[in-house]
């Protein structure tokens, strides 16, 4: 049987926002709430903790997505990028500034295409935009 998730598009405002629906959405009756960080989020993804159970099919039906991929689009993604730039002791400096490159020269991914992408690796789940 196939589990189905909602995740609401109006919760969504900025980056930790999408964080905080995800934990929302998955981590009910967790011991320890998601942080913002994508690895995190494709780690969820893989099941085993939160609401998802290893490789069980999953479906997100995921509401006000149009909403969501303009949150999560080319202002949010500089503004994540940038912050990154000061930390450098803690990430890599030119790749960094090759994604924000590339963001800037409109082929660059933003913050909502790679949440799209980590979905997608996952083949148990399922996206429904609504």
């Amino acid at each position: 049987m196939t589990k189905t998730f909602s995740i609401l598009g109006r919760n969504i405002r900025d980056i930790p926002s999408f964080y905080s629906e995800i934990n929302r959405v998955f981590m009910i009756g967790a011991e320890f709430r998601l942080g913002d960080s994508l690895d995190a989020l494709n780690d969820l993804f893989y099941g085993g903790y939160g609401a998802i159970d290893g490789r069980e099919p999953v479906r997100i039906v995921w509401h006000d997505m149009a909403a969501s991929k303009a949150t999560l689009g080319a202002e949010a993604t500089r503004a994540f990028l940038v912050e990154k730039l000061r930390r450098p002791d803690v990430f890599n400096m030119d790749l960094i500034e090759g994604q924000l490159e590339a963001l800037d020269g409109g082929t660059g991914q933003t913050y909502f295409e790679i949440i799209l992408q980590i979905i997608g690796d996952h083949p148990n789940i399922a996206l429904v935009a609504a």
